[in-house]
Order: C-alpha cells, then structure tokens, then sequence
C-alpha cells in the first residue's frame, strides 16, 4: 500500500501546495478542504516526502517539531510522522501517534478510517493480532467500498486464525455486497470456498472455487489468483474421490505459473487414480525435468518410474528409479555446497549487492537473484526467497544497513563541527580586543549629548518661531549677505560716504530682499520643523537601536565563551550517543544475518530431507522391482528388467 494513499484516506494533511491528486486517492465525502501551507519548515518536510525521501522527510519533520517550527500545522505534522512511522514498520509508536491524535481531533469518520487503513498494512506485513486490535478501534461501518473492504479484511484476519466457521459467516454476508471491487470479490470468493471446505461443506465450497478458477483475469494478480483456486480445487476434488473433475479443475491452471508445479503433480496423480498411467507419464515428465529444489519435482523423479511399473516396463522403470537416485545424491551434494555457501555469506553478500536501496525503507525486495559464480545452485533458494517472510527479513537488514551507513556519515560530520566550533572561537579571540578598545559607550553618550542639544534647540526655534534656525545653506549664504548688506549700508550712512539717495534706494532694495526671504522661510517653517522633529526621533531610535546593540554585545562577551562550551559538549553527547547507537546496531545486523542464513540453511536442510525420503522410496522400490525379478527368476519379469 502507498504511503501517500493511507496519508491522504486519513482526510487530515491536505494542503494547498499539495493538492489531493498528489496524496492519492484522497476522500470523497468532503471530510476535509486543502488550506494554505503557513510553516515553511513543514514544508520543507513535505518537499522531502513527495520526493520519496521518507527518511530525510522523517528526521526533518522531528527536529522542527522539537523546535516548535511546524505551527499551525502540528496536527498535520504529526499524522505525517504517523504515517511515516508506520511505513517503517513501527506500529506501536505509529499506533500511539494516531490513538493520541486521530482521538483527539479527528471526526468518527476519519478515525474508522485512520484505523482501517492501519490494521491493512499490519495485515500486510503478517501481523495478526496487530491487525486485529486496529479493527477493533473501528466504530462503526466505512463509508462506500471500503466498508467491503474492512469485512473482507476481517474475514482474511479469522482465516490465518483458522477459525473457518466465524471466516464462512462473515464472507457469505460478503457475497451479498454490490459495492465492493471486483478483485475483492474474487478473494473473497476464494476464501469462502477455501473455508468451506475445511469446514467439511464440500459441495458448496467446490462449487465457489470453480468460479473462482474459471473467472476472466486481467492482470497478473487476479490470475495467480484463479491458478490458486484451481490447484485447491482439484486436490479437493482429489481427495473426494473425484479424479475425473479434478484433472478438469488442474487443466486451467497455467503451465508456467506459480503453481503449475502442483498442478502437474496433482493432474499426473489424478490419471494415476484413473487407472491411466501412459496420461499420466505426461505431466509427470514435464514436471520431472523442472528444477529440482520444488518438492512437487522430487515427487514427479519417483513418480514417472512408478507410472513405467504400472505399464510394466520394469527395466525402464528401474533405470528411471536409478536416475533418480544418483539425482537425488548429486542434488544432497549440491545442497551441502549451497550451505556451506550461506553459512560462509555469499548468499546475503549477493543479494545485498545486487538488490541495493537507497535509503532507508526504500528497499522493495529480492528482484535480482546473483549469478551462478557467486552463489552456485541458486535455484535451491527460490522458494524461500520468494516467501514474504524472506523478504521482509531482508528489508530489516536493507534498512539495518542504512542505519549504520548513516550513523558513520554523522560520527564523520562531527569533525566538521568541532573545526567550525574552533574556527568560531579562534574569530572571537581575534576580534575581542579589537571590539573592547573601540570607546562605543564614550560615544555613544557624546551622540545622545548631541542630541539633547538639537532638541533643546529646536524646542527654541520653534517657541520663537525661529524661521532662520531652518534655513538650508543657500538660504543661510543669503542671510548672511543680507547681514553684510545692512553693515555696509550702516558703515557708509555713518561716514557719509556716497550719495544720501543712492543710500536709501540701497537700503529700500535690501529691505524689499530680506522681507521676501524671510516670507519664504516663514512658509518653509511647519514643514521643515517637521522634518525636524522626525529626524529627531529618528536618532532617538537609532541611539536606543545602539545602546541595544552595546547591551548585546557586552552580554555576548559574557555569554558566547559558555555557548562554545555548551556547544563542544552538545558535539561530545551526539558523538557518545552515536557510538552508543553503533555497537548494538552492528549486532542487530549481525543477528538479521545471522536468522536469514539460519532461514536459508533450514530450507536448505529441508529439501535434504525430503531428498532423504525420496532416495529411500526410490531405493525401496529398486528393491520391489529386484525381488519381483528375482522371484519371478527367469521369468517374463526378470527378463524384463534384464533387458
């Protein structure tokens, strides 16, 4: 299931700079409208987690939570986390996250939904009980397909418990829904019948699986599917004593598939049951020439030489018999090699490298097996391999991997950190004596004198509407020649130079001068004083502005050297608390090895033991087809078998 999916059907984390199209399938019953993203470091959370980098969407999203970075988005954030959380396997912490908030917050509807979409992924992984106790969170019905859905969920989680009874109830109310999907239907279908028949309701649950079995597929799934349902139906059948229908039901299934193997064996045995052997050599060949680490292909070597005995061709039968045993060996020695192989870790060593991931959770499985020369006879693993099991375990260890990968990256950077940290307090050291020797308060208080000066001035210009106290410098130069004009005009009046006329025309002209400079300064006189007064607040708030910044700098002077400290001693603690991390991760990953080559080697093991019951049956039976001869001593049948 895709992360953004469960996200998105949870109705709680849309937003404007991720419409719903980009979460997924997001819901239709108008539980929520997007908004617009207000925290750019929840985005930043965001950008990671649409770009597929949960991990880094993870740690991002903890560290500006811890910072309190992420309001007004903290519900949003949160279920984010949760989902995250959950994508990585951790479902008690990812549990925890939604019963504190989808609790808290969410309507009825959108928790039932939270929980639905839970229990599935813990569903996925195997985990029952989990599964179940997500369910059981769930008040009340799902709205449209889903509520099919969260029945058929319940009815899988009852059938890995085998209670089959409880299962069949649950899935024939099931079969009367319209609304749920067509490929739920089918496995719904599938597991009705497959109940069914445990529960001794043959006829019902075999008539079930042949729908299944005989229903178009269009895709890969619904097929392996319908392949599936046929196999379980012809071994039914089988076991009813019903050859005939059941080579009918084994005959649909696919020849290369998943389980055509089975299909063979059992088609192969239901001619056998039908007293034609020569049909049966058919299949049983076919499946016979398979690779041998299927347990249905060991079955097919001893089963074509027992079809050859019931022919009664003898010699041919007891070549095959033969054949079969120095397979059988050949194969036991060719496990032992496969696990000393293991056991030495190529498999892992393999698989590692050539099913690389990226980050963590980013691993998808095993797609690519290794070559032959790294890991000889790899056709014995397949099975395993192929088992969810496997593959989960082996996504632990991708991720375990990840984590050590990433936790040597940070014991590399904090290095880094102690050079920044002494590149910082070295810069302080030089800059301090520089920065106490300049006399900053000195002046600073002749500005704040300065100040006080203008003020007590411009409190006098404006009392006496002074209009010359605002002039500019033009206007000063021309009060100044005005003044030097009346001073020559008195000086000459006094000494009588000049013509007594010329004098007073001079005179009359200055006054006329300085009448209309002093107009033009009276006009300018309310707005310059403006201008005036704001300035003067201005350099009040530059003054405050730098007693501040003096009040700052001579805490920094007492504080900065205890930040160095606290931040050398943040670097020491992540440094210790990263070694702490390493040596129990280095030995969870050992352990993770360690249980897939254990895995591995009890397959392994396994197939040499039904190799060892096998050769014993074949050799058995070399054994009958020798006394018959012997018996028989020189009769049709020795001479069979000595031909």
């Amino acid at each position: 299931m895709k992360l953004r999916a469960v996200v998105a059907a949870l109705g709680l984390a849309a937003i404007a700079a991720a419409p719903a199209c980009a979460w997924g399938a997001g819901p239709t019953d108008g539980a929520w409208q997007p908004r617009a993203l207000q925290a750019p470091h929840y985005g930043d959370a965001l950008f990671q987690f649409f770009q597929d980098r949960h991990f880094g969407a993870l740690t991002t999203l903890m560290v500006s939570q811890h910072f309190g970075r992420v309001a007004p988005h903290d519900d949003e954030s949160e279920l984010l986390r949760g989902g995250l959380l959950l994508n990585y396997g951790l479902h008690r912490e990812a549990g925890e996250v939604f019963a504190q908030l989808i609790e808290r917050n969410a309507p009825p509807a959108v928790r039932d939904r939270a929980w639905f979409f839970v229990a599935k992924m813990r569903h996925q992984r195997g985990l029952v009980a989990e599964a179940e106790d997500a369910l059981a969170r769930i008040g009340g019905p799902l709205p449209g397909a889903l509520e099919g859905e969260h029945q058929l969920l319940r009815a899988q989680l009852l059938v890995a418990r085998e209670d089959y009874a409880a299962a069949a109830a649950l899935l024939e109310q099931l079969q009367q829904r319209q609304d749920l999907p067509a490929a739920a239907a089918m496995v719904a279908r599938f597991n009705l019948g497959v109940a069914l028949v445990r529960l001794g309701d043959a006829a019902r649950g075999e008539q079930l699986l042949a729908q299944v079995g005989q229903t178009p597929s269009a895709d890969e799934e619904t097929r392996a599917l319908r392949d599936r349902a046929n196999v379980a139906l012809g071994f039914a059948l089988l076991q009813a004593g019903q050859p005939r229908e059941a080579r009918g039901a084994l005959q649909r299934v696919r020849l290369h598939a998943a389980s055509s193997n089975k299909a063979l064996l059992g088609y192969g045995w239901a001619a056998a049951e039908l007293k034609d052997p020569k049909l049966a050599l058919v299949p049983w060949t076919e499946l016979a020439a398979r690779e041998i680490g299927d347990a249905a292909v060991l079955e097919a070597r001893i089963a074509v030489p027992y079809a050859y005995g019931e022919l009664g061709a003898y010699a041919t039968a007891l070549r095959h018999y033969e054949q079969a045993v120095s397979d059988f060996e050949r194969e036991r020695r060719a496990l032992d090699e496969s696990i000393a192989a293991v056991r030495a870790g190529a498999l892992l060593d393999a698989l590692l490298q050539s099913n690389a991931a990226a980050g963590l959770g980013d691993a998808t499985g095993i797609a690519t097996l290794p070559d032959g020369a790294t890991l000889p006879h790899r056709g014995h693993l397949l099975p395993l391999l192929a088992s969810h099991g496997f593959q989960a375990a082996f996504r632990n260890l991708h991720d375990l991997q990840f984590l050590q990968r990433n936790l040597a990256h940070w014991q590399s950077s904090l290095s880094a950190f102690d050079d920044l940290l002494a590149s910082r307090r070295r810069a302080y050291a030089e800059r301090l004596p520089a920065v106490q020797a300049f006399p900053r308060a000195e002046r600073i208080a002749a500005l704040r004198q300065q100040r006080d000066l203008l003020a007590a001035e411009l409190a006098r210009a404006e009392a006496g509407r002074d209009a010359a106290a605002f002039a500019n410098e033009g206007e000063q130069a021309l009060l100044e020649r005005v003044a030097r004009g009346r001073e020559l005009l008195a000086r000459a009046a006094a000494a009588g130079d000049g013509n007594p006329a010329d004098l007073a025309d001079a005179a009359e002209r200055l006054r006329r001068a300085a009448g209309a400079l002093t107009w033009q300064l009276m006009q300018e006189l309310p707005a310059r004083s403006w201008d005036a007064k704001k300035a003067l607040r201005d350099s009040e708030q530059a003054l405050a502005a730098a007693g501040d910044r003096e009040a700052a700098l001579a805490r920094a002077q007492q504080t900065e050297p205890a930040r160095h400290e606290a931040f050398a001693a943040r670097i020491a603690e992540l440094g210790a608390r990263i070694a702490a991390l390493q040596a129990p991760l280095a030995q969870t990953e050992l352990a993770q090895r360690a249980l897939l080559q254990e895995q591995a080697v009890a397959e392994l093991q396994a197939q040499q033991q039904r190799l060892d019951i096998y050769t014993a049956q074949a050799r058995l039976a070399i054994a009958q087809i020798l006394d018959r001869a012997q018996l028989a001593s020189g009769g049709p049948g020795a001479a069979e078998v000595t031909r």
